[in-house]
């Protein structure tokens, strides 16, 4: 993108008239501070800090389908004793499909990493190098084996619809590092969309201007961002075109009826749709800029895999969510994998854990550990968040007929894994456990609403104290539960 101070005046006012308010041009190139603008601040009742954070910013890698802890990070020397056999006891386990085949071992084998000597499998073998980053918790529980409600409650901390996620409740907590971008960015798997869709990343009752924006990581990364046609240029016949001056004129117009309207009717979503006009055309300039990859040298792009057709896609999101915090974006979320269809796009191991399991990862494995480490060279992972989770994981025992071992896994919601990495955790630890043969998390079990208090401890923000009233409710992310899991801090 040509920078707008230095374009020929003919040149500057062809290129401002594609859709940007004269207001916006004026107020961003007045700055001293690079694409950085204004902070944001935050609009909670009770603003934060409550408390020293570690953290001012996260990256939320999101695993869609359920990714097997068993074959990645919670080892289980004795699946390999009982592999063949049937799950031991009398209890029937609650699955998706309601199958309980012979007890399975792990399809990867496991070594210890680092120095730490943290345990990780073969089938995240770039992960695996800067395993003394990771903080892993290995006893995760959830409420559902179903992905829609269970992707919404690790998302929301509710397994219906209609809550805001933890993206929207940072940023209507912590504001924004900048005017010129979302506080809350979201990167989907261009495969396709999480299962729940675009409810994945939604405000809920809050402010409207909480929601995550959507961008996309290769092609247009926002739709009409520009308009479809230079302002001035003939549509055709019976459409209506504007010269510039009346362009401007016209949105200056609007915006006096909206500030009257506005001064009588007191609306949230009108005050949102105002404000995402003003950010929209901040946009304009600040989104070209901080989605040009080009600019990255040839060893990062390399490094975060954008040279591989199997890792390129989610290299692009990783290298972009970094772009992203460096430029004030205070919560970028990627998604591995899309919802449901055939073949399988996300981490649903039910038919063949090894095809599907190796595939996924191929994907993730080399531009995460690329992201850690860029992250780290640069000193951003000092307060930076970086989250790894999933919906829940897979069973110890094939999804398959009794008696028969089958190749696939089923949906386990008694117990799986996730880690977190970055500023005010212990490092190359792990905290909880399942069972022998991981089916159920019997060690510092811990819930969403307990990862969700940790997470905003780390930012500084007390969970009981970040709230929203909503329809005679003190709503907060953590409903009434939640205890900060103190073990996992540094």
């Amino acid at each position: 993108m040509p920078d707008p101070a230095l374009l020929p005046r003919r040149d500057f006012l062809s290129w401002s008239a594609h859709g940007l308010t004269a207001t916006a041009v004026l107020d961003l190139l007045s700055r001293q501070q690079g694409l950085l603008g204004a902070t944001i601040p935050s609009e909670a009742a009770d603003p934060p800090p409550h408390l020293p954070p570690k953290c001012k910013r996260v990256i939320h890698l999101y695993m869609c389908g359920g990714l097997s802890h068993l074959d990645s990070f919670d080892y289980k020397p004795s699946l390999e004793k009982y592999h063949g056999k049937p799950l031991p006891g009398s209890e029937t386990p609650e699955t998706f499909f309601g199958k309980i085949g012979l007890l399975r071992k792990n399809d990867w084998n496991f070594q210890q990493r680092g120095e730490s000597g943290l345990w990780i499998s073969d089938l995240f073998p770039h992960l695996a190098s800067v395993a003394d980053e990771l903080t892993v918790i290995r006893s995760m529980a959830a409420d559902s084996a179903n992905h829609t409600p269970a992707t919404f409650q690790a998302n929301t901390g509710f397994r219906l619809n209609g809550f805001p996620v933890l993206g929207s409740w940072m940023s209507y907590g912590l504001g924004c590092e900048t005017d010129e971008l979302p506080a809350y960015v979201v990167l989907p798997d261009p495969r396709g969309l999480p299962a729940g869709g675009t409810i994945n990343w939604s405000n809920g009752f809050l402010p409207a201007r909480y929601q995550g924006v959507a961008f996309r990581t290769k092609g247009q990364p926002i739709d009409d961002l520009f308009p479809a046609l230079p302002a001035g240029s003939v549509a055709g016949p019976g459409s209506l075109a504007f010269d510039r001056h009346s362009e401007l004129a016209t949105r200056d117009f609007i915006a006096a009826l909206n500030e009257h309207h506005q001064l009588s009717r007191p609306e949230s979503d009108l005050v949102a749709r105002m404000k995402s006009y003003e950010l929209a055309a901040k946009m304009q300039l600040s989104v070209p800029h901080v989605t040009d990859l080009t600019g990255e040298t040839a060893a990062t792009q390399s490094q975060y895999g954008l040279n591989r057709e199997e890792t390129a896609d989610f290299g692009r999101s990783c290298l972009l969510a970094r772009r992203l915090l460096e430029q004030g974006v205070r919560f970028v979320q990627l998604f591995a994998g899309g919802s449901f269809g055939s073949p399988r796009i996300n981490w649903d191991g039910h038919e063949d854990m090894k095809e599907n399991h190796a595939q996924e990862a191929l994907r993730v494995d080399q531009p995460i550990a690329a992201l850690l480490s860029d992250l780290r060279q640069r000193g951003m992972l000092e307060d930076t968040l970086v989250l790894f989770t999933t919906e829940f994981g897979r069973t110890p025992f094939a999804q398959s007929e009794a008696n028969v071992l089958g190749s696939g896994r089923d949906h386990n919601m008694y117990g799986f894994s996730v880690w977190m990495a970055g500023g005010g955790l212990k490092h190359g630890t792990s905290y909880g456990a399942t069972d022998e043969i991981g089916w159920k998390a019997v060690e510092n079990p811990v819930t969403w609403p307990d990862f969700h208090a940790t997470v905003l401890h780390l930012l500084g923000i007390d969970h009981e104290r970040l709230k929203y009233y909503h329809n005679g409710i003190e709503r907060r992310l953590t409903n009434v539960h939640g205890q900060v899991v103190r073990d996992v801090l540094g």
